[in-house]
Parts: structure tokens; sequence; C-alpha cells
């Protein structure tokens, strides 16, 4: 399965993040749990240079903690600047507060010396749907944002300012222009950071179906009380929609449907926690 999608609006997005994030001293830098490496975005490399950078690993109630724990140890090996959460629990604001600010802290200090109260401002980006928007929310304590469990939620640049001396840009979430690395798309697709719209189904179906096969076989097969072994993808497909009463006209089995069923499955975590990457070597 090869996939290349990057719609106008993301061009657009892009632009419009390097033009303001002169205005920010931080970047607050969304990962998903679950696909961490290509959750990194190449294109914002120029974001985060000469920017103080917090990295939120996103959506860790998603995975076992055991595998969070291998993707810790990395960060705090590499010296980032990071939080493992889940910000739809909404437990770790002030947490995410005091981080930002600790990192800012030389910042914070100049201009207090200088008798000035300085906010702290940061721009928050990631990839789509990894959830930039929950958390900002979560920050504030109320909806300030609009959130979606697809991609392309947020278009545009939106300011928030939170009652604890921290102002954040949200952006629109933007996946790499073009991937060098297919299997990071496919798990970007897998995770709905990339549109359906754009998918062939029953293939994306067809590479959750492998994953699992070689992976969490268990996981699958007690989800659909069948076995995977060495069974096509389609007779796969087509024994869900079977057991499901997925049927078109005819008594035609409608392949498609539970082509939908298995992504939708995946990402509703009905699948089991399960995590796409590993930290690489080093």
């Amino acid at each position: 399965m090869y996939i290349q999608w990057f719609p106008g609006h993301m061009t657009k997005a892009l632009r419009m993040m390097e033009e303001n994030v002169k205005l920010v001293d931080s970047v607050i830098y969304v990962l998903d749990a679950r696909c961490i490496s290509a959750s990194f975005n190449p294109s914002f490399t120029k974001l985060i240079n000469n920017k103080t950078v917090l990295y939120i690993v996103n959506k860790c109630d998603l995975v076992e903690k055991s595998d969070a724990d291998r993707w810790a140890k990395y960060f705090r090996d590499k010296k980032y600047s990071f939080i493992m959460t889940s910000s739809l629990s909404g437990k770790d604001r002030s947490r995410i507060v005091e981080a930002l600010k600790n990192i800012n802290r030389d910042m914070i200090e100049r201009y207090r010396a200088k008798g000035v109260k300085k906010s702290v401002r940061a721009m928050v980006i990631g990839v789509p749907n990894s959830g930039k928007s929950t958390l900002i929310n979560s920050l504030c304590g109320v909806k300030r944002t609009v959130t979606g469990d697809r991609p392309g939620v947020t278009r545009g640049k939106q300011w928030v300012t939170l009652g604890s001396g921290v102002e954040l840009l949200d952006t629109p979430g933007t996946v790499w222009p073009k991937f060098e690395v297919n299997e990071y798309a496919k798990h970007l697709a897998f995770v709905g950071s990339i549109k359906d719209d754009v998918l062939n189904i029953e293939e994306l179906a067809g590479e959750i179906i492998e994953f699992y096969r070689e992976n969490h076989a268990d996981y699958f097969e007690n989800r659909y009380n069948l076995e995977l072994s060495e069974s096509k993808i389609e007779d796969i497909l087509s024994e869900i929609g079977k057991k499901r009463g997925y049927m078109l006209s005819g008594g035609v089995i409608d392949v498609e449907r539970s082509a939908r069923a298995v992504a939708d499955d995946f990402r509703k975590q009905k699948l089991g926690k399960v995590m796409l990457e590993f930290p690489p070597a080093y």
C-alpha cells in the first residue's frame, strides 16, 4: 500500500506556521503514542530551530505502559523535555504548564529583572488527529477549540490564553509533504491522521490485519472469533462480514463495510492496546 497525500490547505498551514513562529517563545510538539516516529514531521524542523520545545506524547492510554516507558527512556536519554499523557483525561494540566514555564525559565527571569511579567507564548504543532485541540481544551479547562477524530478539523490558527501566564497558538495538523518512509504513512493512516476518503479502505484493512497477524494475532482473533493463520485478506473480511451480517442485495457480503469496521475497531482500541513503532537504536 503506497500513500502520498498532501492537500493544498496543508501547504498554506505550513506557510502560516513559518510566518507566525517568530511570535512565540516555544513549540509544543504533540505526538501520537501509537506511532511516535511517524508523528515527527520533517516539515516542522525549521519551526523548532532556536525554540524551546516541549514534546507531548499524547494518547498514552491507547498503548501499554511498558511500551510507553521505552519511549520515555529514549526521550530522557536524548535530554528532551517531554510529558507522557492522555489529553482526554485532563490530569496533567499543571504538569504541562509547569514544564512549559521551566524550559522558558531564563527568559521569564530576564523579563522579571526588568520589572516585566512575561507570558510564555507557544505554538502547538503536530500531525492531524494527534490531539492538539483536545490538549488545548484540557489545558483551558473548557472547550475553546473544535475537536474531532478525523484529520482537517482545525483549518486556521487560533490564539488561546490560559489563566496561568501562558498563551497558545493552535495550528492545523500537517503530514509529511512527501513520505520518505511508506511504513510511517501506513501507520498514520491506521490511526486516522490521513483521510480515509483518499485511501483504498480494503487495502488499509489488509495492512492492519497483516500487522496483527505478525504481532498480536490473539487480539484480532478474539475480537472477531476467527483464526488468522494463513487465510487470505479477502477471506478474512468476508468472514467478518458474514458474522456481522454485512450484506448487500442478492446475498453478497459487503466487504467494504467489513474493512471499515476493522479500521474503526483499531482506532477505538477494540483490537487491544498496541504500539506501531518503537524507539530507534541509539
